[in-house]
């Protein structure tokens, strides 16, 4: 299969058959890494990282990756670089592709993503924007495979703010790879009609089944993977707190609820989460709203069902299967 020169933007650009590819592919580096096999296919080559937003894994994923395939890598971070400011997004592509082998982007809208894409002459990975994490639904997806030795059949339940990034494409990847996927929350928070419709098409071909429900023991029963996500973003106004921790709390994730899916339900959070006390943040958010943890409880995160810093690790490998298959260098 033949990925060479493509764009990794959203996996509804993808067909199930390349989404496995690349899964496989992940698997084959990680492996090769366990076996410290030298994989440095790509050697001479170089990236550039844009991040409009920090992060910790995916730079961290992006540079080892790089790293381990013998490329350079140049991060620019919110403030290394003059995209959008001094320099349009099509300039910026333009510069880059000039000098770089790939380009890495994470930040806002899907529309700065897709431009840069338009206008680069080489391939342009989204690390995350608004709309959609395709990086981190390769690593989500290869953690449950791991575990369960399949992704057809399986269940997974998303529980939170399902409207923006991590909830519009676990449906789509759900979809596309044949797991149930559901979202379990408050009508509010579902995702929008348009991206549900387009996900029922790609559930109809691979034999899935989306539901939305605000029921939790109906949305969690029977689930095989319990996956959440922060509900309120740092710089937002106290009163979009109030009203996410009143209206979401009810869709927390609990012992509770892990008992309601099953002891052989796994649980997943691409991070970073709210659970203790023992962040600045977290110390924050207790100040000024008297909780202790927010989407997900500590005696949940820190459980034997949980599987989030597996989760966490394979981003660096399924972000190493993106760049050498987009490079065409595997």
């Amino acid at each position: 299969m033949d990925l060479k020169g493509r764009d990794f933007l959203t996996l509804k650009d993808f067909s199930p058959e390349e989404i496995e590819f690349m899964l496989d592919m992940a698997a084959d580096l990680k492996a090769k890494k366990k076996n410290r096999e030298t994989v440095d296919w790509c050697t001479g080559k170089n990236i550039a990282l844009i991040f409009e937003k920090s992060s910790t894994r995916t730079r961290c994923s992006f540079e080892v990756a790089a790293s381990d395939l013998g490329m350079g890598s140049t991060y620019l971070g919110p403030t290394g670089s003059q995209i959008g400011v001094k320099e349009s997004i099509a300039d910026t592509a333009r510069v880059l592709s000039r000098m770089y082998d790939g380009i890495e982007y994470r930040g806002y809208g899907q529309d700065i993503v897709e431009e840069l894409a338009k206008y680069s002459d080489v391939p342009v990975w989204n690390g995350l924007t608004n709309e959609y994490h395709p990086t981190q639904m390769l690593a989500d997806l290869l953690t449950i495979r791991e575990h369960f030795g399949k992704l057809k059949g399986l269940k997974l339940v998303y529980m939170g703010d399902a409207r923006y990034n991590m909830g519009n494409s676990l449906m789509i990847a759900c979809s596309k790879m044949g797991l149930d996927f559901t979202a379990c929350t408050t009508k509010e928070y579902f995702p929008n009609d348009a991206l549900v419709a387009q996900c029922q098409e790609y559930a109809k071909a691979s034999g899935s089944v989306i539901t939305l429900t605000e029921d939790v023991a109906e949305g969690v029963k029977d689930a095989d993977i319990i996956y959440t996500d922060v509900w309120v973003s740092m710089g937002e106004p106290d009163e979009v707190w109030e009203k996410r921790i009143k209206e979401l709390t009810p869709y927390k994730v609990t012992k509770e609820v892990m008992a309601a899916a099953g002891e052989d339900a796994i649980f997943l959070h691409c991070l970073p989460a709210f659970h203790d006390l023992k962040t600045k943040t977290g110390k924050e958010i207790y100040e000024r709203f008297g909780i202790t943890d927010m989407e997900v409880t500590d005696e949940v995160f820190e459980s034997a069902q949980s599987k989030v810093f597996d989760e966490a690790e394979n981003r660096m490998h399924t972000i190493k299967a993106v760049i050498a298959a987009t490079i065409g260098e595997y």
